[in-house]
C-alpha cells in the first residue's frame, strides 16, 4: 500500500496531499503536519484554500434550509456577516485579515442565493442574474485590497454559471419550476427523474466535458498565487458539491435541500 494512503487514517490531511499528487496532478502545499493556529488564526494559503471550501458547503447545510424557513431572516443575515468580516479584515490582524477578506466575498454570494432562492426560486432564468448582482463591486475589488474577496466571489458566480450551463445543455431546465413548486410527496420524484436523465450517454458525455474543464482552470489557477488559489479552491469545491448532489438526487431526494 503506497504511504500516503497507509498514513491517511493517522492524519486526516494527508488524504488532502495525496489528492494533489495523485489526482490533481499538483505539488501538495498542505503539510501533513500544521499547528492548530495556523488554520484558526487563517494565515497560510492552505487555512484559505480550506476556508474557501467550507463557504462553498455552508449554504447547502445552513442556507438552503434557513430561506425554506425564513427567507427574510437568510437575507438580513448578510448584515452581521459582513460586519464580522469587515472587522476581520480590519482589526483581525495579519492571522485573520486574510480571512475576512474572503468572508466578505462570501458574504455577496449569501445575499444573492438569499434573494433568488428566497423570492424568485421558481424562476430559473432569475438565478444567474441575480448571482452576479455584486459583480461590478467584485470586479473593482480586484484591484486593490478586496482581491481575494473579488476572487472567491467571482469564483462562486463562475461555478453556478458552469452548474446553469450543465442543467441546460442536459435539457433539465424545464424540470427546474415543477420540481420547486411541485407538492412534497411528488417533488423527489421529479427530482430523482431529472437525475437519471443526465446519467444518459450524451448528458454523460457533456457533464465529463465539462468537469474536466473545470479542472483544468483548478489546475491552472493553483500555481498563480493566492488569489487565484482561493478561486480554485471555490471553483473545484462547487464541483464536489454539484456531484454530491447529483448523487443524492439519485439516492435520496428529499435530503438534496432544493426540496
Amino acid at each position: 500500500m503506497p504511504p500516503e494512503i497507509a498514513g491517511q487514517g493517522r492524519h486526516p490531511l494527508r488524504l488532502a496531499n495525496f489528492l494533489h499528487r495523485v489526482v490533481i496532478g499538483t505539488p501538495a502545499t498542505v503539510p501533513s503536519r500544521f499547528r492548530f493556529g495556523s488554520v484558526a488564526g487563517l494565515d497560510s494559503q492552505a487555512s484559505l484554500t480550506l476556508l474557501a471550501v467550507a463557504l462553498v458547503a455552508l449554504p447547502v447545510f445552513v442556507q438552503a434550509p434557513l430561506v425554506r424557513l425564513n427567507p427574510w431572516l437568510a437575507a438580513v443575515l448578510t448584515a452581521p456577516l459582513l460586519g464580522a468580516a469587515l472587522l476581520l479584515e480590519r482589526f483581525g490582524g495579519e492571522r485573520w485579515r486574510d480571512g475576512g477578506a474572503v468572508l466578505v466575498g462570501f458574504s455577496g454570494s449569501w445575499l444573492a442565493g438569499s434573494l433568488f432562492w428566497g423570492w424568485f426560486r421558481i424562476h430559473p432564468i432569475c438565478h444567474l442574474p441575480l448571482e452576479a448582482c455584486l459583480l461590478p463591486l467584485a470586479l473593482a475589488g480586484l484591484g486593490g485590497r478586496w482581491r481575494l474577496a473579488g476572487s472567491f466571489y467571482l469564483a462562486s458566480l463562475a461555478g453556478t454559471a458552469a452548474t446553469d450551463a450543465a442543467i441546460a445543455a442536459t435539457g433539465l431546465m424545464p424540470l427546474w419550476p415543477r420540481v420547486i413548486s411541485a407538492p412534497l410527496a411528488e417533488a423527489p420524484w421529479l427530482l430523482q427523474e431529472a437525475a437519471v436523465q443526465v446519467f444518459e450517454p450524451l448528458n454523460l458525455a457533456l457533464l465529463g466535458l465539462l468537469a474536466s474543464l473545470l479542472l483544468l482552470i483548478c489546475r491552472r489557477f493553483w500555481a498563480q498565487g493566492t488569489c487565484a488559489r482561493v478561486a480554485a479552491a471555490t471553483l473545484a469545491a462547487t464541483l464536489a458539491v454539484d456531484g454530491l448532489f447529483l448523487g443524492s438526487a439519485l439516492l435520496a431526494p428529499r435530503f438534496t435541500g432544493l426540496i
